[in-house]
């Protein structure tokens, strides 16, 4: 009866997360609403970007500083200083320099959250053909324990399987939880960095 109790757990979980999704997206396991792409318009209020949405990869000085700032690894406080002490020492090209360097982090940011949201809608597909096995094997086994005479070996055997799929389902669905917060984080990070390249324009 645990093994059985297990599974109908995992399988409320799964059916909590499909009723959660955004019926536009099918795939998509969070409670936050999808967002594809964040909107230059939504985080960005300085000079217009122009050609420096392109050109900010043929400045070393820029792409090395946005792989720094998009890293998640690095603090805030730490990544807004270095803003900050890069366009303070910009002088004549400051302006460009900022829009250099915000349009390396809208565009870097953009990608990290389509790769996330990407693999968060894989491991959803993968969590639905695993409630889909465990709903079977849960069926299985309740015939093979009715059955008469009862096959003991493969009761346990299939009981076993249940037990080990049914943690790793719980396992990833906590997972999915904790990496649905990270495009949110993502929007933070940039609106927060944007803030400052406009705060140090003005």
């Amino acid at each position: 009866m645990k093994v059985l109790a297990m599974a109908v757990v995992a399988l409320a979980l799964s059916g909590t997360a499909a009723r959660a999704a955004d019926p536009r997206y099918p795939n998509w396991p969070c409670t936050q609403a999808k967002v594809p792409e964040i909107s230059l318009a939504a985080v960005w209020a300085g000079p217009a970007l122009d050609d420096a949405e392109t050109k900010w990869k043929n400045d070393a000085k820029i792409t090395a500083l946005v792989a720094k700032l998009s890293a998640r690894k690095t603090p805030m406080d730490e990544a807004e200083k270095s803003v900050k002490d890069f366009l303070a020492a910009s002088s004549t090209d400051k302006t460009n320099n900022a829009k250099l360097l915000f349009a390396g982090l809208f565009d870097t940011l953009n990608a990290q959250r389509s790769q996330v949201m990407n693999g968060l809608e894989r491991v959803s597909r993968k969590q639905r053909e695993a409630a889909d096995k465990i709903r079977e094997e849960t069926i299985q086994l309740q015939a093979l324990q009715g059955a008469t005479p009862r096959d003991e070996t493969r009761v346990e055997a299939l009981s076993n399987e249940l037990i080990w799929k049914t943690r790793i389902f719980e396992d990833r669905n906590k997972v999915v939880r904790f990496v649905c917060e990270v495009p949110t984080t993502i929007d933070q990070r940039l609106f927060a960095l944007g803030r400052v390249i406009q705060q140090e324009l003005d």
